[in-house]
């Protein structure tokens, strides 16, 4: 699928000489990789507070058990 985008040239080169892609396809794709894996850490992210924890449970106690 071909798209046509305006994308500033200086940042892409910047990018493109960051990253040491060869081109700025290769770049692109990069860079929308770096960004979907990133949104997906802060996503996970958001559930760890929402974890409630028992303050009665004793974790020494538990380990014993094993």
């Amino acid at each position: 699928m071909t798209t046509n985008l305006a994308i500033d040239n200086r940042l892409l080169e910047q990018a493109r000489k960051l990253g040491k892609q060869k081109s700025k396809l290769e770049t692109v794709s990069a860079a929308l990789e770096e960004y979907v894996q990133r949104r997906k850490r802060l996503r996970a992210l958001e559930g760890f507070a929402t974890i409630t924890f028992d303050p009665k449970f004793d974790y020494k106690r538990a380990r014993n058990k094993r």
